[in-house]
């Protein structure tokens, strides 16, 4: 399948007709069932003692099920699926990265009972992806680093978005109508219209929102790809899954499981080593990790923000009261999925508790650079009030400005 990357950057979203090849659909909503049972037995034992019989299938306005811990023989062929020409194959086009890597695995179901709609929003929040136009600037000089799926196995009309948004801040008129409510259709936006077996592909950076959840039969799979190789280092650079449930795949789905991982590995090498470099004052070889991450000329100081969000998480997970936590709960302690923790214990372990200490000082300058005094608020993002700006990255301040102070 073919499709045409400029029309990403465009309108932010291309649909795919027949994104799930038709003699697939019914194989498809079988295998995806078992796992959504799976997923709610489990959900009926985990219950909170004030929680109905099914936990949360019960109380979640969109339950999701992610779905590898689930996948045995049976159901490999879902995970399978996420791997083919129109899911894997499309997102290396839209990205322009063969490299390209799966990091979110789930699918969406419709809940027990009516919930309405959520808000919109954008899957980009300042404290711990940065600021919004620095982000897009980035996209525009060196391409789209991340995107998002939905492929519906029924049809499915719950998603609205506004085209071209990705590109840009809010209008005015966009945020009068947020700032009156947040749950009403926004100027110009418009229904993603989906039949069963048809799949869009966006950026998450986009205005989006999830426009009714009803009970109507709904299950929609959901992922999250990243570029790698590309000439951009992508924001959220972690993984969702772990790579047991591969041992259930075929050999050359298995092949390419362990691939991304050996992938997603050796990009946290390079970051291990890039703090090395500034713990050790060294430029040269701080620039050259830099420059490995994020090829692109271009907007370098984004990589430099996404390696402040990653020091300071490595810097606390170092902390001994925090290494002593089990993982789950490191995972909490430094906002990431405990899927992928293990990679900043890896990163945390190679460096001394003081080392860190001294990492995360030569990392603050730019860590407060990119907040304010006060609270700021923008409608149209998941946060909420915030110390860190929304759009405007620190003016003035480049790679050489941040090396600069570490006199």
């Amino acid at each position: 399948m073919q499709v045409n990357p400029a029309q990403l950057w465009e309108d932010g979203y291309i649909i795919i007709p027949d994104c799930v090849p038709s003699n697939r659909l019914d194989e498809l909503r079988n295998s995806f069932e078992v796992l959504v049972e799976r997923q709610k037995e489990i959900w009926a034992r985990e219950r909170g003692p004030n929680d109905p019989p099914g936990g949360q299938w019960e109380i979640a306005p969109q339950p999701r099920a992610t779905f590898g811990p689930l996948i045995d023989e049976e159901t490999a062929n879902t995970v399978e699926f996420c791997l083919h020409e129109n899911t894997l194959g499309v997102s290396r086009q839209v990205m322009r990265s063969p490299e390209t890597i799966l990091k979110y695995i789930t699918i969406m179901c419709s809940p027990v009972q009516d919930h309405g709609p959520s808000g919109w929003h954008r899957d980009i929040e300042p404290n711990r992806d940065g600021p919004l136009s620095g982000l897009q600037a980035d996209m525009a000089a060196n391409g789209v680093g991340t995107v998002q799926w939905n492929i519906a196995l029924y049809d499915d009309d719950v998603l609205w978005i506004v085209p071209g948004s990705h590109r840009r801040r809010n209008t005015d008129a966009e945020n009068r109508t947020l700032l009156e409510s947040n749950r009403q259709p926004l100027p110009n936006s418009m229904p993603v219209k989906l039949k069963a077996g048809e799949g869009v592909v966006y950026s998450n950076a986009i205005l989006h929102w999830g426009s009714n959840y009803s009970s109507k039969l709904r299950r929609t799979i959901h992922l999250a790809l990243r570029a790698f190789g590309s000439k951009l280092f992508s924001y959220r650079p972690y993984l969702n899954w772990t790579i047991d449930f591969s041992k259930h795949l075929s050999p050359s789905g298995r092949g390419t499981f362990e691939q991304f991982r050996k992938r997603f590995d050796a990009e946290f090498d390079v970051i291990a080593q890039s703090f090395r470099a500034v713990i050790d004052k060294d430029e040269t070889a701080f620039l050259e990790c830099v420059a490995t991450l994020h090829p692109g000329e271009e907007h370098r100081m984004i990589c430099v923000m996404f390696l402040t969000k990653l020091a300071y998480k490595v810097y606390h997970l170092n902390k001994p009261e925090v290494a002593a936590l089990p993982d789950a709960e490191q995972a909490g302690q430094v906002g990431w999925p405990w899927e992928s923790v293990d990679v900043l214990q890896n990163v945390a372990s190679r460096f001394t508790v003081d080392e860190t200490d001294l990492l995360w000082s030569r990392f603050i300058d730019m860590e407060n650079r990119l907040k304010s005094e006060e609270d700021q608020y923008e409608p149209g993002f998941q946060t909420g009030p915030t110390k860190y700006y929304f759009y405007d990255m620190p003016p003035n301040y480049e790679v050489e400005d941040f090396i600069a102070t570490w006199e």
